[in-house]
């Protein structure tokens, strides 16, 4: 096995474990405000409820992709390249309802950043791990 292939696959490995722990915090945190009590979401602030709709059933998608990565499927690359163009769209769209007045925590503005930029990441590497790399035959 070259180096080559063997930084491909850590690389791979790394992102997908990423995408599933990134997805199982996600479903979890978002879950315990949509279903929690009361508390739970006054604990939260003034969520947006499409923002973090969106957030929630990501996190399955995340933990999908993420198992598809691990496993080394090509058509996880193109969730993990949907994922970060729906992450960025989700994220411009919140930006007009702030821009328009909506009432928002500073701290959504800092996840959907940090969504995008590691879902861009992740599309990124994997892309370049398992799509640009022909498949070794048989």
């Amino acid at each position: 096995m070259s180096t080559f292939t063997q930084q491909r696959g850590i690389r791979v490995w790394a992102i997908s474990l990423v995408a599933i722990g990134f997805g199982l915090l996600t479903i979890k945190e978002g879950g315990t405000i949509l279903f929690g009590d009361e508390a739970a979401r006054a604990a939260a602030g003034n969520w947006v409820p499409f923002v973090l709709w969106f957030n929630f059933l990501a996190g399955f998608a995340y933990v999908v992709a993420g198992t598809g990565l691990w496993m080394m499927q090509r058509w996880a690359v193109q969730l993990a390249i949907a994922i970060a163009a729906a992450t960025a769209f989700t994220f411009a769209a919140f930006g007009v309802y702030a821009y328009s007045g909506g009432a928002f925590e500073w701290r959504t503005v800092v996840a959907m950043s940090l969504r995008t930029l590691v879902w861009a990441a992740i599309a990124a590497i994997a892309w370049r791990g398992l799509l640009r790399v022909k498949p070794a035959r048989p």
